[in-house]
């Protein structure tokens, strides 16, 4: 018997006993060393769902996350005691996405931590020795746990596909933007104008280099004299969030939507995008991108350790939601610690 964090619906997460459940074939168990509250847990925490993933039953979220091995995993040349990361998207494999490359897109996926699959905001868990992640030495549990939304935003800047030196627009400053800015400079972009209503976003991202913020979309327009951006990322929760980006880029520009709104809906006047013949993607996950994320934060290419602001243990975990919730002054990215110990080191 072990604590965990289980949300029940809107604004109700709570801490209660769990009873581990048994290993199935082909899974290891983990020592939860750390998990990040991802704005997608946010979303199940004040809205009770995404779309058509609602809670129905009380669960345990949290689906980026590291832990230690309880056993070795011969065919990931992993050892009993290593700190590994986890991909915590099981595609099935079958599909016709699937065989196309596309496992983020896999309708059938069993996902950890989103409803109704148990995440990882416990002491210990069990996980598909498939999607184990090695780490190189040195890695500690912080840098482990950023490569499940390194891994998103590497995949949003994938979709943008950046060219060399070009302006770019970035709304939306939090943990997954903040990672979006900096593989956007690790991939040759341009100057980078990065958007955010909260002071403390917009200074550390221009800290991580960001070459001109501002506090709203006007922004924009000011650095570009009134054209726009060619690039526009938007990574928000605002169900202005498309429109902003809309009214962000240039005529002809391209739009990447990886954020999630509030409320599961977006207000965006059609004529704004129709006119300026916008190309417009979403994103959604990420493909097989952690070798990319390991080789990012290892070569001191992207710092995802100082996006981290605020550490919670698993009693003080419904803070960590409420506070998220409300916006509290310098919230960037928390992360809860279940077995008490806030440096993640092995217990």
């Amino acid at each position: 018997m072990s604590s965990a964090v289980f949300l029940h619906g809107a604004f109700d997460a709570r801490v209660a006993d769990l009873n581990l459940r048994e290993g199935r074939p082909g899974e290891v168990l983990l020592t939860v060393a750390a998990v990040g509250l991802c704005g997608s847990d946010l979303h199940y925490y004040k809205d009770g769902g995404i779309g058509s993933a609602v809670i129905a039953d009380p669960f345990v979220p949290g689906h980026e996350f590291a832990g230690y091995l309880e056993q070795d995993v011969p065919q990931k040349g992993a050892r009993a005691g290593d700190l590994v990361a986890v991909d915590p998207n099981h595609a099935c494999g079958h599909c016709a996405w699937c065989r196309e490359g596309h496992a983020n897109l896999c309708p059938n996926v069993e996902f950890i931590g989103a409803p109704p699959h148990n995440g990882a905001m416990t002491g210990r868990i069990w996980v598909p020795a498939e999607q184990i992640v090695p780490l190189p030495p040195g890695m500690s549990p912080v840098e482990a746990v950023m490569l499940e939304p390194l891994g998103v935003a590497i995949h949003a800047v994938d979709l943008a596909k950046p060219r060399l030196l070009e302006r770019v627009a970035l709304l939306g400053c939090g943990p997954i933007g903040l990672l979006i800015l900096q593989v956007l400079k690790a991939a040759g972009a341009g100057e980078v104008i990065a958007v955010d209503p909260q002071p403390h976003r917009r200074a550390l991202a221009e800290r991580l280099g960001a070459d001109v913020t501002a506090s709203d979309v006007s922004g924009i327009d000011a650095a570009t004299k009134g054209e726009g951006a060619p690039l526009v990322l938007e990574a928000t929760n605002a169900p202005e969030g498309f429109r902003d980006a809309v009214r962000a880029a240039r005529i002809g520009g391209r739009v990447v939507l990886v954020g999630i709104p509030d409320g599961d809906s977006y207000a965006l006047p059609a004529s704004e995008a129709r006119r300026r013949a916008l190309k417009i993607k979403f994103a959604r996950r990420m493909g097989e991108v952690y070798p990319r994320a390991i080789a990012l934060v290892a070569g001191g290419k992207v710092d995802v350790t100082s996006i981290v602001s605020h550490r919670f243990g698993l009693d003080e975990a419904p803070d960590a939601f409420r506070l998220h919730a409300e916006n509290a002054p310098g919230m960037i990215k928390s992360l809860v610690y279940p077995n008490g110990n806030k440096g993640g080191e092995k217990p």
